[in-house]
């Protein structure tokens, strides 16, 4: 005799985390930094109060995107600046100009391509490039030149626009060959050797999306916070989801607009953002620190809100740990941790969790019962939580069966073997709470048990030849079970015995 609990409360671990990574058991003192760094407010006033930025605040910006600072770095872009804007090959006309401009890059700081290498530092240790670095030096190289940029992305790409009077050229910065790459044969020749990547005309426009330079800057950041996801380093991850929005919206603690999914290509960093701090606090759900979980999306989400997600969130760490409680059987404490985690769950996320722990507790209690009163007891509550709500009448009729056998099995127990008592209890349970097969089912067993009872007692006697009360014993058994095989065949015994 088992029954299970009707909702199964399960572990919630499918947000966007993949793999977990066990961080130091000390709360807040483990969590990654919520304030964007000033310089990713300054470079957002910067370009507020200007309209736009220089190719030399681009080239600054790019380096702090990349983690890298230094005046070194901003000294050599200085350097190759000047030497393309003093080059007497440099043509005069806009067109060209960009071109030549696009082959300068490759001759003289662009070496092999890589997918992952989205630093602009970098670039220049080592020549190793992909689209987002290689597109951001082409911006600044034609900024300082005179001639206008915008980005462009696709779902796994990103090139350049060069605006050349009233015309625009697409320019894929990964490849020498790749100004104006529709009419390039070079170029669809060696593009997909190069990178695998397939060149989006301009027609395609639901395939692509025009950005702004300091968009298009913003994807270092956005490159190397998915490089340290990929690394399970969610921690990591934040700080700099952090400051890409208040790169881009100024500063990002103010952010107050609920985060919705869009069919743009390039997706809100406020999107972003929410994504990289349930991302962590999901590390801690996998590390079995719902507490802490808890006191994250507290501070987080008091910085950052998102209603919707943030509540999907705490109703995945309050549920995981009530689980934890449940499968080892302390549902007290689950019920107690319910309780004190109220206030940061919507009532509805509160009523399922607060009915499952009805069911469970209901159902622990039953699989404890020792005498009648206990039973009785959980049958009244069982009463009261169909009555109330916490139980669907379903449920409430199978948590009723079974307390009602439960009871009738501690009575029939060993030594005692009271099946009359079983009998009576599973009677008065159909009488006061209905019947149903189950109960019938288990109300005949017993009753056979005691007809077989009198069957045992009659045959004893019988085989001491103690005829008379062997005889009496049957009787009292038909008078009971009149139907009963056994008894009938027993009967039969003593009709036979009496012929002779």
């Amino acid at each position: 005799m088992s029954i299970k609990p009707s909702i199964t409360l399960v572990l919630i671990l499918a947000f966007f985390a993949s793999q977990a990574e066990i961080y130091p058991q000390n709360s807040a003192s483990a969590f990654p930094r919520l304030e964007p760094d000033a310089k990713a407010l300054e470079y957002f006033e910067l370009g507020r109060r200007s309209g736009g930025y220089t190719w030399l605040e681009l080239a600054e910006i790019s380096l702090w995107a990349s983690g890298d600072s230094s005046a070194s770095n901003l000294d050599k872009i200085k350097a190759v600046v000047s030497e393309l804007n003093n080059s007497p090959d440099l043509p005069n006309s806009g067109k060209e100009r960009a071109e030549f401009i696009l082959t300068f890059l490759h001759r003289n700081i662009l070496r092999s391509y890589s997918i992952l290498q989205t630093r602009v530092d970098t670039v220049f240790s080592n020549g190793v490039y992909n689209c987002v670095s290689s597109a951001v030096l082409y911006i600044i190289l034609c900024e300082s030149a005179g001639i206008r940029t915008s980005g462009v992305i696709t779902k796994d790409h990103a090139f350049v626009i060069v605006h050349i009077g009233s015309q625009d050229f697409d320019v894929e910065t990964t490849n020498r060959f790749g100004f104006d790459p529709g009419n390039k044969r070079e170029f669809h020749d060696s593009s997909g050797r190069i990178t695998g990547f397939s060149y989006v005309p301009p027609q395609n426009y639901r395939d692509r999306q025009t950005i702004n330079k300091i968009e298009l800057v913003s994807l270092i950041l956005n490159n190397r916070i998915a490089d340290f996801e990929k690394r399970s380093r969610f921690i990591d991850a934040v700080p700099l989801s952090i400051d890409r929005a208040a790169l881009l919206f100024g500063n990002a603690l103010s952010l107050s607009s609920e985060v919705h999914s869009d069919d743009f290509i390039f997706v809100s960093p406020r999107k972003d953002l929410i994504d990289r701090l349930i991302n962590f606090g999901t590390t801690l759900l996998k590390s079995n620190r719902e507490e802490d979980s808890i006191r994250w999306a507290e501070i987080a989400s008091s910085r950052y809100p998102s209603n919707e997600h943030w509540q999907e969130f705490l109703f995945a760490a309050v549920n995981n740990r009530i689980t934890r409680f449940v499968r080892d059987r302390k549902i007290s404490d689950a019920i107690d941790f319910l309780e004190k985690n109220k206030t940061f769950l919507i009532e509805k996320n509160y009523m399922q969790l607060d009915h499952v722990l009805t069911d469970a507790d209901i159902l622990h209690r039953a699989n404890l019962i020792k005498n009648t009163s206990e039973g009785d007891a959980i049958l009244n509550d069982i009463k009261a939580a169909r009555e109330n709500g916490k139980l669907p009448e379903r449920r409430a009729v199978e948590l009723l069966t079974f307390t009602i056998q439960k009871t009738a099995s501690v009575l029939s127990a060993a030594p005692a073997r009271d099946w009359r008592s079983a009998i009576r209890y599973i009677e008065a349970g159909i009488s006061n709470f209905g019947d149903n097969r189950e109960l019938q089912q288990s109300l005949q067993s017993y009753k056979n048990n005691l007809a077989t009872d009198y069957h045992n007692r009659f045959a004893a006697e019988w085989n001491r030849r103690n005829y008379d009360e062997a005889e009496k014993i049957l009787n009292e058994g038909l008078a009971e079970f009149p139907t009963n095989r056994q008894l009938l065949t027993n009967k039969e015994t003593v009709n036979r015995h009496r012929a002779r």
